[in-house]
Parts: structure tokens; C-alpha cells; sequence
């Protein structure tokens, strides 16, 4: 989807606030972006409607849960077909461990993003549960170390980009 032209450079102010703390009162929201609070709300508003904003999530210490290992597992389906995707995403969004999909190009056709209690764990998950899949014909799982999230979006309106 291109980017929407009915951005200006408030709209970005308020998606860099938001995605860096969506608890972000309306009032707090609207001093940083140099509005006030009515216009500040209308611009989220609109923003919603528009599908730019999808939602306003929390983040969760995973390893606070027990969840201490995470891992991408990289999936290459047996066949490349409509109803064989369907039937796999059907099956990895009951899955609890799954925590984000990645339909992806190359030899891989699926990164599966997973948190675990513990190595033991992922190796039931991947060798009993995801391996076991008709639709899979191979998986590899690269356990992650570290990680990141970006909370500043990049500068859309900046033509340097």
C-alpha cells in the first residue's frame, strides 16, 4: 500500500508519539505535537478510520512470564498452494507460543516468530508440533539473543529517504 498523501507532518508527529507510548494521554499527546487537545483527538481519530493506527497494544516482558527463550523458526512449505497457507495459519494462530508470521521471499516461505519457557520447550514445539505439519517440509530455528524495537518511525516526509 503506498503511503497516504493525506499525511502532513503533525500526523507523523502523532504516530512517532503514539508508537513510542501509546498510553499517552490526549492532553499529553496534543502539548508535544503543538496542538490542542480537540484537534489532537480528531487527528487520531482520523487516523484510525484511515487504518494508519491499528490498534494501541502494550508491551510485555515475555521473560516476566516464564517465557525466557525466543526464537525465529524458519518454515519452507512443502507446497506452494492456497489452501495448504490457509490450513498452516489456521494451525499456528491457536498455537500460544506463536507470537508473529512472516510470509517471506527466498528459500524460506514463513518466519515464525516464538516465546518459550525454556530450550526444551522449543524443541517440542518445532520437532513435535510444527515439523509433524503436513504442509511443512522443512524447518530451521535460530534461537534469538537479543532484540529490539525501534519506537521512532522513519521520516516519510523527509524526500532524502
Amino acid at each position: 500500500m503506498p503511503p497516504s498523501t493525506d499525511l502532513d507532518k503533525t500526523d507523523f508527529a502523532i504516530l512517532d508519539a503514539l508508537r513510542n507510548n501509546a498510553r499517552l494521554s490526549n492532553k499529553e499527546l496534543a502539548a508535544r505535537v503543538g496542538l490542542a487537545p480537540s484537534s489532537c483527538l480528531a487527528r487520531v481519530q482520523k487516523l484510525v478510520r484511515m487504518k494508519v493506527i491499528q490498534g494501541f497494544h502494550a508491551e510485555i516482558n515475555l521473560q516476566a512470564l516464564g517465557l525466557g527463550v525466543q526464537a525465529i523458526v524458519s518454515v519452507r512449505a512443502v507446497k506452494h498452494s492456497p489452501s495448504r497457507y490457509r490450513s498452516l495459519y489456521a494451525y499456528l494462530q491457536q498455537l500460544r507460543e506463536v507470537l508473529q508470521v512472516f510470509q517471506v521471499t527466498g528459500a524460506t516461505d514463513l518466519l515464525i516468530h516464538v516465546a518459550v519457557a525454556d530450550i526444551d520447550h522449543l524443541r517440542d514445539l518445532v520437532v513435535d508440533r510444527l515439523s509433524a505439519r503436513a504442509e511443512v517440509a522443512h524447518c530451521e530455528t535460530s534461537v534469538i539473543f537479543q532484540s529490539f524495537r525501534q519506537t521512532a518511525l522513519p521520516n516519510m516526509l523527509n524526500a532524502d529517504l
